[in-house]
């Protein structure tokens, strides 16, 4: 099933190679990704994805194709665009990081150095977080952190490892912290945000920006949570990062409808209208890949975790793909970017199309994605 499924999503990647151009998807209405010039959060995906491809087909189209987007972050980088934001490791881990993993490309790995230093950017040295959005001490949002960032977070971890320089790794280490003891409640759920006096690092309270109220959990959110703090395990070796994930994940189960694939909020009412969130439940596919491959082989989680694993990948392939339609632009069906907002509803999110992508590449062919160096490299 890994295989065909992988195989599908190989040829529409290729054929959009020529419908994208130069644009970048971004979410899609009415089945056809709008498209973006380099300036969203979100365009480090489409990159990661051809760098999938790469790697599984040895297809010099593929790899033509991302070094074409890597070059275009590079100048993204040089012309400072769009870039005030947290979301750098989304952008570089997934391009510029990922041509140095798989190809050990200098320039690469010199312009992913870069973009941990444009993300050392966001960091209130007085509050002691990572700003997630507007300008640095915006009255609004300068006090403002969200689950989110986790996955931003590997891209300073590996900058450390391969500078040695302290500020990367303790940066990481206390956005994690922080992330873990205010964003995560004791039910195991989670905040999407939370707000921090920008001055003091006081801590005001837990918010939502994209989930159904500030006290319930976005399954997205929870997502980004099972993930992140698996890969900051993975670099830190620190226990609690790993505790937490599991945390994460049990509750993340606890909370899915019968065929395994969640809802976009779970606080929301179910009824028949409800938006799904594929993306999520294909973020924590990949998340749970990583999270068992970290776990002692005697661990009593790994039996319950491989099955969630298989059980809600497996349902994404069967139940939310696009295999089968052939003309479809985007991989899978049904995610949900900004319900309350009215946003990317029930369609394609490129995120959701590169995690269900990472997630099956992980099972089929163990290849984890772009946030950490491996021993060996696949290819160069």
């Amino acid at each position: 099933m890994w295989k065909a499924a992988i195989e599908d999503a190989v040829l529409k990647t290729r054929r959009n190679i020529e419908k994208f151009g130069d644009k970048f998807p971004h979410v899609s209405d009415g089945g056809r990704y709008e498209l973006r010039d380099n300036d969203e959060w979100t365009c480090g995906f489409w990159p990661g994805m051809l760098w999938l491809c790469y790697e599984y087909t040895k297809d010099e189209v593929f790899l033509e194709a991302a070094r074409s987007t890597v070059r275009g972050m590079k100048k993204r980088m040089e012309e400072n665009k769009v870039l005030a934001h947290h979301d750098i490791g989304f952008l570089y881990s997934l391009s510029s990081k990922a041509e140095w993993i798989v190809l050990g490309d200098e320039d690469a790995k010199n312009l992913t150095l870069e973009a941990a230093d444009k993300l050392l950017e966001r960091w209130n040295d007085k509050g002691q977080f990572i700003q997630a959005w507007g300008p640095m001490g915006d009255e609004t949002e300068g006090g403002r952190i969200i689950i989110d960032c986790l996955l931003n977070l590997p891209l300073l971890y590996w900058a450390y490892e391969h500078t040695g320089d302290e500020k990367y790794r303790k940066t990481a280490v206390i956005q994690a912290d922080k992330s873990r003891r205010f964003l995560v409640r004791g039910d195991d759920s989670s905040y999407h945000t939370f707000f921090f006096e920008p001055v003091t690092g006081e801590p005001i309270g837990g918010a939502t920006h994209q989930g159904f109220t500030n006290g319930s959990t976005w399954s997205r959110g929870q997502a980004w949570g099972v993930y992140g703090f698996a890969l900051s395990y993975r670099y830190t070796g620190n226990a609690a990062y790993l505790e937490t994930s599991k945390r994460m994940a049990r509750y993340f189960a606890s909370q899915l409808p019968e065929d395994s694939v969640a809802y976009w909020d779970f606080y929301a009412e179910v009824t028949p209208e409800t938006p799904r969130d594929s993306s999520a439940s294909a973020i924590v596919a990949a998340g749970l890949h990583e999270l068992i491959g970290l776990l002692e082989p005697d661990d009593p989680d790994r039996a319950e975790f491989a099955d969630l694993l298989e059980r809600s990948l497996a349902s994404l392939v069967k139940n939310y793909s696009t295999a089968g339609e052939p003309e479809a632009e985007g991989l899978l069906n049904h995610g949900s970017y900004h319900v309350r907002g009215n946003l990317g509803l029930d369609d394609y999110m490129v995120w959701g199309d590169y995690y269900y992508l990472e997630a099956l590449m992980r099972v089929e062919r163990d290849i984890p994605g772009y946030w950490y160096d491996r021993k060996e490299r696949t290819l160069g």
